[in-house]
């Protein structure tokens, strides 16, 4: 009787198996990684603008002057918040309720506060700040006058009346941010469209001819109405 010697082929066969199965366990499997997910992954790596210090030259005709600060939160997306001061207004929008001030002695230009804030998506896709974008902004005016009396001679007096405007807007925005290809400096051009909630307590000057003297009274105004916006922001970019 013969003694069954082990099959070696299958013995070589079964470790070569064992082998095979270890170095495929080990190696990972290839991940197609899109464009996109390498812009957002290198936008917490690479030293590139994310912070945008921005002056609005147009709202300074609105007696606006507000210093605007945009922070990129991803490749795409970022908020930018605003505050500053409001003064004397040189454009007359009548659709917004805006009116110039009058020049003379008897209005007394007062600051008053204005701020915004607002959330913006870029359809660029970029590390930085910079291209096509939609732009949700919320706003709040403060227009703030004295209106001094005038005597039966038409000079002026020491009583003096309030005048007030307060908008509160929603505005949605489109635009084009660029920004220099050698420095940080760029430009922000945008334009659209909102609604303003208005308060208002409008003082009118009225000469009695009748009596010779001038006549004081304030209208409060209380309503919502359409606006629109255009301009041109310089800042730059750290």
């Amino acid at each position: 009787m013969r003694t069954q010697r082990p099959n070696t082929l299958l013995l070589f066969v079964l470790l070569l198996g064992m082998g095979a199965a270890q170095q495929a366990h080990a190696q990972p499997k290839t991940k197609v990684v899109l464009y996109k997910d390498r812009l957002a992954a290198a936008f917490d790596t690479v030293n590139c603008v994310k912070n945008v210090i921005k002056l609005n030259a147009f709202s300074f005709f609105r007696g606006e002057f507000p210093v605007y600060f945009e922070r990129a939160i991803t490749h795409d997306v970022s908020i930018e918040l605003a505050a500053g001061i409001t003064s004397r207004n040189y454009v007359s929008l009548s659709l917004s309720g805006d009116d110039v001030d009058d020049f003379s002695a008897g209005t007394e230009i007062k600051i008053g506060p204005t701020a915004h804030v607002g959330f913006r998506y870029y359809f660029t896709d970029d590390l930085e700040p910079q291209g096509g974008y939609l732009h949700l902004d919320f706003a709040h005016l403060d227009y703030i006058k004295d209106i001094r009396e005038k005597d039966a001679l038409g000079e002026l007096t020491d009583v003096r009346h309030r005048d007030t405007r307060t908008y509160n807007d929603i505005r949605l925005l489109g635009g084009y941010q660029l920004l220099s290809g050698t420095s940080n400096w760029l430009f922000d051009f945008y334009g659209g469209i909102g609604l303003r909630d208005r308060h208002m307590e409008v003082v009118h000057e009225t000469l009695n001819i009748t009596e010779n003297k001038w006549t004081y009274d304030t209208e409060i105004i209380d309503d919502v109405v359409p606006a629109v916006f255009m301009g041109v922001k310089v800042g730059v970019g750290f």
